[in-house]
């Protein structure tokens, strides 16, 4: 008797060097049609499932029953049961396996839900293309096949978590005027109310988008332009503090020498490129 679905995986065995990429591909598939019902189950590691058509439901622990209409995203977690199916005629899916250390930080960055199993996506079509090119490479028998693949898992969850319904673009643009602001002299309140939110909302939306404090972005941010001038100018350790959002060069100094692990005159002397900027004006005292 013929199916009334079709279906196509591979599975990958990563040995211990490729474990410690941080995200190690585990498995790579497609499938359409009225597939079965899967579960309940529980699996040692993650699994993400794309759904790019049709509809169907999944059963969480406690009985509550959420519907799945595509484009969606699974998120089936190591160790926590889960149990789902397909509404007639089926749906199609694509799922990726994976493990690894990274998928921590995922978690706590966002890019890895734990809130809830189901997610509504946007648009589905940039997880499948990097979970196709998996497919692709499990096809052609790449000889770099487990460490393309799992370099190819983080590319699929930045794709989910660009494409999140969730993700609202009002979110998106605060994010982008808090980066956008960050060298600027501003308190996290000054910050929040030129942004148009609250404190807490501000808190709360740089934790789920940024996984850390206003506060610590604005400082990575800063930092990362602080890096760029002392890499590419000659300007004075006092005149970039002034140009990152720091008044005081010693305050600065220290911050700097705590995040990065040395000072920012030892910064440039192991970045320095010899690309000279002129000061305009500014003094040229020493660190």
């Amino acid at each position: 008797m013929e199916r009334p679905y079709l279906q196509w995986m591979h599975y990958l065995t990563p040995g211990p060097t490729h474990r410690r990429l941080g995200l190690t591909c585990l498995g790579v598939g497609h499938q359409d049609g009225l597939l079965p019902t899967v579960g309940p189950r529980t699996l040692p590691h993650h699994v993400v499932v794309v759904v790019t058509q049709g509809t169907g439901w999944f059963r969480t622990a406690d009985g509550a029953t959420i519907d799945v209409v595509a484009p969606a995203v699974l998120w089936l977690r190591p160790d926590v049961v889960h149990h789902y199916g397909v509404n007639g005629p089926g749906w199609t899916e694509w799922f990726i396996d994976f493990t690894g250390q990274a998928a921590e930080a995922y978690e706590t960055l966002g890019f890895i839900e734990t809130d809830t199993p189901v997610s509504a996506l946007t648009n589905a079509e940039p997880a499948v293309r990097a979970i196709g090119r998996v497919a692709q490479a499990c096809r052609r028998g790449s000889p770099y096949l487990e460490t393309e693949a799992s370099a190819l898992v983080h590319e699929v969850l930045l794709a989910l978590r660009g494409e999140r319904a969730d993700e609202s673009s009002k979110n998106a643009s605060v994010l982008s005027g808090l980066t956008r602001n960050a060298c600027l002299s501003l308190s996290v309140a000054e910050h929040a109310k030129q942004l148009g939110v609250s404190v807490a909302e501000l808190r709360e939306l740089v934790r789920r988008l940024a996984g850390s404090t206003p506060k610590d972005h604005v400082m990575t941010i800063r930092l990362g332009r602080a890096k760029e001038l002392l890499a590419t100018t000659d300007l004075p350790v006092s005149s970039i503090a002034r140009r990152v959002g720091y008044d005081d060069a010693a305050y600065f100094t220290r911050v700097f020498n705590r995040r990065v692990g040395l000072s920012p005159s030892g910064f440039r002397e192991q970045h320095h490129r010899g690309f000279l900027t002129q000061d305009d004006g500014e003094d040229n005292s020493a660190e």
